[in-house]
């Protein structure tokens, strides 16, 4: 997760920034806020808002103890025990002051967490992030519908202890832990629901920094609304809360939010394109979260050819490119971008991306002739890159094509289109060479070679390879790091993505606010620790 300083309106005058009650806004309607199934990034702010877990991601990327007091790993690695707080709860709106009563909070337990792991791995729920936790002992056979939920190691050795067992050293793990999919469900208030759990205001707990008070949406209307107030419950001095309400405009696209915060109803939002906004007026906090890379057309009969795809990754000049370039991207030359860290460094620090593309005009053109010869082709005919215009501006792209033209004797364009354009062109394969936006779902290598093996451009070509399969039993850092650098050379040596920039994502706000928490994977905007000092 990626942390930065932002968000505000209106609080209590306290000198730490704390009591400020945060005007924000939505990208549409949550869809969901049951974390063991949420995945759009309306419905992950809320979760991460609403919810806590045994672990989380702190601002400096480090994985830390939330909910767990402590925890120890086995010496083969495989077992991890967690013990809980003893002052985290759940918490229900049940009434319309606000004064808890006794029934309204009660401890949040071992078994809640179990119950919520083993939803993940029911097969019925069809969880997003089932495949995450297939590393749990007996999750295959519970995923295939094979034995029951509880076959899975996932063991409640008491109220405040959890153990779970995992087939292979995982030095992901905690991690994963810290990920929403890993957050607590009470069983009785999830069946209390009748199958509304996480759909409306009713069918939602509390074990988090906030709680719903009210979420109304109405698809044809307006003033669209979803409203959280602190969960008392929870705040202590171990546990602080700095806002005291969050109130989020439901809005229908970033459009409408930006005219939102250009008009000062909210305080920050997220975007791709911070070009509107000036450094000196507001915070702006970019973190290089997207690897945008060729893709080629795997049904064309001519880029199934490895020599063609070589020769177009060796005509790419990058030192000439990086010439071009503002602070909004970067030239990349490895898959995996820098905002991936681990242990608080960026995975870029740690392994550069330097040697794994090398410009060579020479090669190229040999690979080009070679390439002719072996696909029998005398001309490639029109070509042109299909770009997602809401990421990137095409003229990034112009000193490629150039070169292309210098060397190869013909020439590419570009075609810019809108993002829903591009997905649907991209599902239905009407393109030749596209320049695709790779973002993995969580802050993790896996995940972001993952989301390129399973991307509809790459899917058939790499699914052989499976190099995200390498990952398991990587039980220390050096070895995670070691797979990591494996899997982007051997996909980058395929040819099938080609990668061109490293791009940011950005959290803007007004200037008096402090510590709001934004990871670009997942879109979730963490508010907990956010102060303003207005």
């Amino acid at each position: 997760m990626c942390a930065a300083a932002l968000v505000s309106c209106g609080n209590d005058d306290k000198e730490d920034g704390s009591g400020h009650m945060f005007d924000v806004s939505l990208n549409g309607n949550p869809q969901s806020l049951d974390p063991q199934f949420a995945d759009d990034s309306a419905s992950n702010t809320v979760v991460k808002n609403l919810y806590s877990g045994l672990m989380r991601v702190d601002k400096s990327g480090n994985v830390v103890c939330c909910n767990a007091e402590s925890y120890r790993v086995s010496e083969d690695g495989m077992v991890y025990t967690f013990n809980l707080r003893d002052d985290n709860f759940w918490f229900f709106d049940v009434n319309d002051d606000d004064v808890i009563e006794e029934e309204e909070y009660f401890p949040v337990t071992a078994y809640d967490y179990a119950f919520g792991l083993r939803r993940v791995l029911d097969p019925k729920m069809k969880s997003p992030y089932r495949e995450d936790f297939s590393c749990i002992v007996g999750a295959y056979e519970v995923m295939n519908g094979l034995e029951p939920a509880d076959f899975a190691e996932i063991h409640v050795i008491d109220e405040k202890t959890l153990t779970i067992v995992i087939d292979a050293p995982n030095a992901e793990f905690l991690q994963l832990m810290a990920s929403a999919a890993a957050y607590p469900c009470n069983e009785e208030f999830f069946n209390s629901t009748k199958g509304r759990y996480g759909l409306d205001d009713r069918s939602v707990m509390s074990n988090g920094a906030f709680f719903v008070r009210q979420w109304f949406y109405d698809p044809y209307g307006s003033n669209n609304i979803l409203y959280m107030k602190r969960n008392d419950a929870n705040w202590s001095e171990t546990y602080d809360i700095m806002p005291s309400f969050l109130s989020f405009a439901i809005e229908k696209n970033e459009a409408d939010i930006r005219e939102s915060f250009k008009k000062e109803e909210t305080e920050c939002f997220t975007t791709l394109n911070k070009s509107r906004y000036n450094e000196e007026k507001y915070l702006i906090h970019g973190f290089p979260a997207i690897t945008l890379g060729l893709v080629f057309n795997e049904e064309n009969e001519y880029f199934d050819n490895m020599n063609l795809r070589k020769a177009f990754a060796l005509s790419i000049d990058r030192e000439e490119i990086e010439k071009t370039l503002d602070d909004d991207i970067m030239t990349a030359s490895g898959i995996i971008p820098p905002a991936v860290r681990i242990h608080g460094r960026s995975y870029r620090e740690l392994i550069s991306d330097e040697p794994f593309c090398t410009y060579d005009g020479e090669q190229a053109k040999e690979c080009l002739e070679a390439a002719k010869k072996e696909a029998e082709f005398a001309s490639l005919g029109e070509m042109k890159i299909l770009v997602n215009a809401e990421t990137i501006d095409s003229a990034q792209l112009h000193v490629i094509t150039q070169k292309w033209q210098e060397l190869f004797g013909f020439y590419v364009g570009i075609e810019d289109v809108s993002a829903e354009e591009f997905s649907s062109r991209i599902e239905s394969g009407d393109y030749t060479i596209a320049l695709y936006p790779l973002k993995g779902e969580s802050e993790s290598g896996s995940a972001v070679i993952k989301a390129l093996e399973e991307s509809k451009p790459c899917r058939k070509a790499l699914e052989k390879s499976a190099v995200s399969k390498g990952f398991k039993g990587c039980g220390t850092t050096e070895l995670l790091v070691e797979k990591y650098s494996e899997a982007e050379q051997i996909i980058m040596h395929s040819y099938r993505f080609i990668p061109l920039f490293y791009k940011k994502a950005y959290l803007v706000a007004n200037k008096e606010n402090e510590d709001i928490i934004y990871d670009p994977f997942t879109g979730a905007v963490d508010y907990r620790i956010a102060q303003n000092y207005d």
